[in-house]
């Protein structure tokens, strides 16, 4: 006889499931089959098992030693693996009949001079929660959109005259960073296009010299390789240094990232710089590059930002670089 503590196995993990004495005692009428146990249907075995299997393909009993499909060649081999292969494709998949994202809703940016569509998977849209409507990244900001001048929808259209006044006041005499940092570019601009129209070498040749010229006479750390190093000029603005706008020319690693060229640059001209010891953006430093019309952040690369020519500045209380900023 077989070893009466055979493995007990999962139904769904063999082809053969074990059958207990009360499944044995259930198939007879007599209550005592349970202790005469079951033959071996395999052929040439027939022996007697207490605990005997059941082939899940055939529906046949077997003793331990014959259990599996292949040791009784079994006549229906596979049918079991194909019923359980039907079960796990009836299963419905993860996120069937779920729906994977909110309805986009597309309409015109709300602003009267943009004709853009929001409201897509490119352009979600953002929303003002001062005027209550939607616009485009370009157009997301409040000075942007004119926002002061449009009434809030939904708002209630009746305000006392003094209400009036007072929020006109408090309106035109706070002016945002990044207001502050349009006007400032906007002049910086003016300043470098009458510049640039006087003295910027006009053909490649000259820039070429240019660009030799700036190498000979500007300042770094001399452990930088020459093939690593991007040569640019540097001013502070007179509110940064409160002093004349002091002008330097150096090069630095073009591997380093941008917090770091700001740190050497405000050592080099003597700016004070408390990024590290505050975070109000009033007394931090922030580095503009001109010719890229933005603020660089602080963890871009140098050699990925800047090129050899150009020129940043050191400006201090102008928030944080914006996304698409439009000058």
């Amino acid at each position: 006889m077989s070893s009466p503590n055979p493995p007990n196995n999962n139904s769904s993990e063999t082809s053969y499931l074990q059958m207990a004495s009360t499944t044995l005692a259930s198939r007879g009428t007599d209550p005592d089959a349970a202790l005469v146990g079951s033959h071996c249907a395999y052929t040439y075995c027939n022996q007697l098992d207490f605990l005997p299997f059941k082939c899940q393909s055939c529906i046949q009993t077997y003793c331990l030693d014959h259990r599996t499909e292949d040791s009784h060649s079994c006549p229906k081999k596979g049918v079991w693996a194909e019923h359980k292969r039907q079960q796990e494709l009836a299963k419905h998949s993860a996120g069937q009949h779920k729906q994977m994202r909110e309805y986009i809703s597309q309409k015109p940016c709300a602003d009267d001079t943009c004709s853009k569509q929001i409201g897509t998977s490119l352009v979600p849209g953002v929303h003002c929660d001062h005027c209550n409507r939607d616009y485009c990244l370009k157009h997301r900001l409040r000075e942007d959109h004119d926002c002061k001048n449009k009434p809030p929808i939904g708002a209630r259209q009746k305000t006392t005259a003094a209400a009036t006044t007072a929020a006109t006041n408090l309106a035109d005499k706070t002016l945002s960073a990044f207001e502050r940092f349009k006007l400032w570019g906007a002049s910086k601009k003016e300043e470098m296009a009458k510049k640039q129209a006087a003295k910027k070498p006009q053909s490649k040749a000259a820039q070429i010299i240019a660009v030799n010229t700036l190498k000979k006479t500007a300042k770094g750390d001399a452990k930088i390789p020459p093939e690593k190093r991007v040569y640019i000029y540097v001013e502070a603005e007179s509110e940064t240094a409160k002093a004349k706008i002091p002008k330097g020319e150096f090069f630095y690693n073009k591997d380093w990232v941008v917090g770091r060229l700001l740190d050497a640059a405000a050592q080099a001209l003597q700016v004070q710089n408390i990024n590290n010891r505050s975070n109000n953006e009033e007394d931090r430093l922030r580095v503009f590059h001109v010719e890229g019309g933005r603020l660089l952040d602080f963890g871009e690369k140098i050699g990925t930002a800047l090129q050899s020519g150009n020129t940043v500045v050191l400006l201090r209380g102008v928030g944080a670089p914006a996304d698409l900023i439009t000058l």
